[in-house]
């Protein structure tokens, strides 16, 4: 399909998404063939993420924006197989509200302290 690109390194590339939430939607992908950022190298996402941080302050000027929302789906909603970053330029009262739930409240049976200290042991076991 082809694209409209906005920035290109060794690295990543990254291009106008061709079903945008909003003009100026845009996706930056890395060039390795990666599916999630997990699996991205170490010494990748530094460089990744200083591209996706000068995208976010290119969309919001060049789109007028009040802000943008970064967004990455792991797996669940990816609809391509490989790691891509959205950027989409975000107005205040715009109607995204997709993101926002549904939401849960912790509770007796799933308590917040039992869910940090799996989320701890997890961090402790990746070293």
């Amino acid at each position: 399909m082809p694209a409209e690109f906005v920035y290109s390194d060794d690295l990543c590339v990254a291009f106008l998404d061709h079903r945008p939430l909003f003009h100026g939607h845009v996706l930056l992908a890395p060039r390795e063939h990666v599916i999630t950022l997990a699996d991205l190298p170490a010494p990748a996402v530094g460089p990744y993420m200083i591209v996706a941080q000068r995208l976010e302050r290119a969309v919001e000027s060049a789109m007028s924006s009040d802000g943008s929302l970064l967004l990455i789906n792991n797996v669940v909603s990816q609809s391509v197989p490989h790691l891509h970053l959205h950027v989409i330029p975000r107005k205040f009262k715009d109607g995204l509200r997709f993101w926002l739930g549904p939401r849960v409240k912790y509770s007796d049976e799933v308590s917040i302290g039992e869910t940090a200290q799996r989320i701890r042991d997890a961090l402790a076991a990746l070293g």
